[in-house]
């Protein structure tokens, strides 16, 4: 008789990791695989949230492994771990948050916090514990786009910690939660930067895998404080495709290198545009901004979104649209009938591959800190 394992092994090599592109058989997927008289148990990390892909690799690897005349029972089971980075600018990390990813443009209009909002909330629905930090003091939109309003009741005890929402499975901290949604905040530079300091480090944050911060346009005074006091793992950006938004966009990144904080990649916004009646697809703010920056810093095109009257209904509604997969082990195809209404199977799908890019990026920054990886089981 062949050697089980090696049998097995050859197996597991047929299967895919559909977002990483290797074999399962590769040793940094394998944790476990035993084999006795018959009986064949198997563990799998990903190194990214796997809800997405977790029934999917499951089917393939029982079907590949009950093919073999000599397995008659199997046990798999995969897992995800998600990697606390130590922050390249070298500032103490917070102990219950491993990943902090800003969302940043340097240019207003973007849609900045629409992709914010839409990619914490498929994190969530990955299986990441994720929180959400909207860090635009003077115009926070999260509330809006998650519907959710001052409240009154930030403070936990002693009038100083703030308690965060929690919608979809994303916990959530604004200043528009602790002060009323018309009150203008007329503050300068110091006020803006210690309100940012107090929603981070005195909000009751979970134990979270992600928290994503996201940033006002410009290179001011908050960009500033949060790359010298902030441990910033990286920095998503995201632009839309046309020169007098790169011009402000190509700012930002340079910013965050210089305060050596590494860019994870970039989302280009509104990229192009396809009529419902006829489905033509127009660039009607140009074409290729985003590959342009892509290859002039040397990173990564996290997704392309189009120009969608989709997003923008659901972020009037106050419904991110990736919520429809919150709780999701499935993908976007499998969206109920009741979430059509501000939800797109096509535009969420590419929130996903935004979200898991993310998660895969920010795990191969090379700062790795070994000794505080969480491994998340669900079966």
């Amino acid at each position: 008789m062949k050697n089980p394992i090696q049998e097995l092994h050859r197996a597991i090599a047929l299967v895919q990791d559909p977002y990483t592109h290797k074999s399962l058989a590769d040793a940094d997927f394998i944790k476990e695989l035993k084999y006795q008289a018959g009986k064949v148990s198997l563990v799998v990390y990903l190194y990214y949230p796997g809800n997405f892909v977790r029934e999917m690799l499951e089917h393939a690897l029982r079907e590949r492994l009950m093919a073999l005349d000599f397995v008659q029972q199997l046990k798999v089971s995969i897992q995800h771990i998600i990697r606390a980075k130590r922050p390249q600018n070298g500032i103490k990390k917070l102990p219950n948050i491993k990943n902090i990813i800003a969302v940043a443009s340097g240019k207003g209009g973007v849609g900045k916090s629409t992709v914010a909002a839409n990619l914490a909330v498929s994190l969530a629905a990955a299986g990441a514990k994720t929180g959400l930090l909207d860090a635009d003091i003077h115009g926070p939109s999260q509330t809006k786009l998650f519907s959710v309003q001052y409240h009154g009741k930030a403070a936990l005890k002693d009038e100083k910690y703030l308690l965060p929402m929690t919608v979809f499975g994303v916990e959530i901290m604004s200043i528009a939660l602790i002060a009323p949604e018309n009150t203008p905040l007329i503050w300068r530079g110091p006020m803006v930067t210690n309100a940012l300091k107090q929603m981070l480090f005195y909000t009751v944050w979970d134990m979270l895998d992600y928290l994503i911060i996201d940033m006002p346009p410009g290179t001011g005074d908050i960009q500033l404080t949060l790359s010298q006091k902030i441990p910033v793992t990286g920095a998503v950006i995201v632009t839309t495709p046309q020169d007098v938004a790169l011009l402000d966009v190509r700012k930002s990144i340079q910013a965050f290198h210089k305060l050596h904080v590494p860019v994870i990649g970039i989302v280009e916004n509104m990229s192009y545009h396809i009529c419902e009646q006829c489905q033509h697809k127009s660039f009607i703010l140009g074409q290729g901004g985003g590959e342009q920056l892509v290859k002039e810093f040397k990173t990564d095109m996290l997704g392309k979104l189009p120009l969608s009257s989709d997003i923008y209904a659901s972020g009037e509604a106050g419904i991110p649209m990736t919520s429809a997969i919150y709780p999701a082990k499935k993908s976007a195809a499998h969206l109920t009938t009741a979430a059509q209404k501000y939800h797109h199977k096509d535009l969420i799908a590419m929130y996903q591959d935004i979200a898991i890019k993310t998660a895969l990026n920010t795990a191969r920054l090379d700062n790795a800190e070994e000794q505080i990886i969480d491994v998340v089981h669900q079966d």
